[in-house]
């Protein structure tokens, strides 16, 4: 791993085009091309940005939200698709890692999925938000432990969770023991008030400074017409307010950038590595600063199948299988994975 090079990172902080797929989609290719225009690397978009975050399941009750539930189902996004066709030739052309968060669309069912496009356009993660919060268990399914993982791109050991996965402590830990450089976190925005955004505040920087490593998150942004879309109940609109915090944080827990809490824009910094060993020779919780020998965690980092289909391998007779001690195997940081 490389701790010399300086990458520069955006965090977008944008509206999306409501009930447009494609019209969002225009709007994060509009994005990446005037990032690329300051020389970014890496660009972070908010939570389920296309087609949009689900704010009308926040605001109306089960019973009522049939209509819009189905209308975003018929703007969600196929992966692969038309849209990660477009956003992988954007990352390709402008040599830019993107980070987009998407309701993605699997046959009956809908998720909360992180995209990451590496700088030659390869689809290099694809995952899902393992709990929805809240209404958004009205909404999408549940992911799995396969998306909990660090990739290596262009600009370095990147991992993302989305919202209020970072108050899984357990997650955010998987993460950190595949030594992630670069943690991209996605929120909705425009939702709870001031509250909400002081809340992301807190977290982001803490797990800068637990994880040693760089947070670029990326909130959303409804603007007052926007939200009489969403709903006609000006009462709700304040619920549909505040909880912004686009920003980019160093290992120290140091914004790097004066975060952005209103309207549009993108918060852009250079990220030195060398301040993430200059953190981690005092802290490193997956090394020196671990007690594995006290405390691990386990992994299961299988995909869910509602269906398991027995291996050529094992129809033929295949070995007998390992007990459960035989099966976990601790690994040097600690961690045990489960298979």
């Amino acid at each position: 791993m490389d701790y010399t090079k300086t990458v520069r990172a955006a965090a977008a902080q944008i509206s999306p085009v409501l009930f447009s797929r494609d019209g969002t989609t225009e709007k994060v290719l509009e994005t990446i091309a005037q990032a690329a225009q300051s020389g970014v690397q890496l660009i972070v978009f908010p939570e389920t940005f296309i087609p949009y975050y689900p704010y009308f399941s926040f605001v109306q009750p089960p019973v009522l939200m049939g209509k819009e539930h189905m209308r975003l189902y018929e703007e969600a996004v196929a992966v692969p698709g038309p849209v990660t066709d477009a956003v992988s030739r954007a990352a390709r052309s402008y040599g830019m890692v993107v980070v987009l968060g998407v309701n993605e669309r699997e046959a009956g069912s809908l998720y909360n999925t992180q995209l990451v496009f590496d700088a030659d356009g390869t689809l290099a993660l694809k995952r899902r938000k393992i709990t929805p919060t809240y209404h958004e268990r009205m909404v999408w399914g549940q992911g799995d432990g396969a998306g909990l993982k660090v990739v290596d791109t262009a600009v370095g050991r990147l991992g993302a969770l989305a919202c209020w996965e970072h108050y899984n402590p357990l997650a955010r830990y998987a993460l950190m023991t595949q030594h992630e450089q670069i943690h991209c976190g996605q929120f909705p925005g425009s939702m709870v008030g001031q509250i909400f955004g002081d809340q992301i505040e807190v977290t982001m920087r803490h797990h800068a400074l637990e994880s040693g490593c760089f947070v670029v998150n990326a909130t959303g942004w409804l603007t007052a017409e926007q939200k009489q879309q969403i709903t006609p109940d000006e009462n709700l609109h304040r619920v549909l307010s505040g909880g912004c915090y686009t920003a980019i944080i160093s290992p120290e827990g140091v914004p790097l950038t004066e975060p952005i809490t209103e309207g549009e824009g993108l918060a852009i910094a250079d990220l030195d590595f060398s301040l993430i060993t200059k953190r981690k020779r005092m802290m490193d919780s997956v090394g020196h600063y671990a007690r594995p020998d006290l405390l691990r965690l386990t992994v299961n980092a299988e995909p869910w199948s509602v269906v398991e289909m027995p291996s050529a391998h094992s129809a033929q007779g295949a070995a007998p299988a390992l007990s459960e001690e035989e099966s976990v195997k601790p690994s040097s940081n600690g961690v045990e994975l489960t298979a």
